[in-house]
């Protein structure tokens, strides 16, 4: 069973992929483009977090959530999640996703 911890945190990523998800698909709704170059640009886009993130927090931790960068360890663990999404097949569609208003 989780904890309220673990509840809310998951909560926060669902809430985050929700946002992310529906922002790439707007982005491509504006201007149309290969699905690969979209992809490329997402994950560019999360290198580029991870670097700004990590940067605040180490060597010398400065925000004091506890997390210290491991680069080689963070990015096996990146390309892990995205290897069991690539697989996961119970994910909520674009479709299932609540309508946020009209078009």
């Amino acid at each position: 069973m989780r904890t309220e911890a673990e509840a809310l945190e998951a909560r926060r990523q669902d809430a985050l992929e929700q946002a992310l998800t529906l922002a790439f698909w707007e982005a491509l709704e504006r201007g149309p483009m290969p699905p690969m170059a979209a992809l490329e640009a997402a994950a560019r886009t999360v290198g580029t977090l991870y670097r700004q993130i990590a940067s605040l927090h180490g060597p010398a931790p400065r925000c004091g959530c506890g997390w210290q960068p491991e680069p080689d360890e963070d990015l096996i663990r990146l390309e892990a999640m995205l290897a069991a999404a690539l697989i996961e097949r119970n994910r909520p569609r674009l479709a299932d996703l609540p309508v946020q208003g009209r078009a």
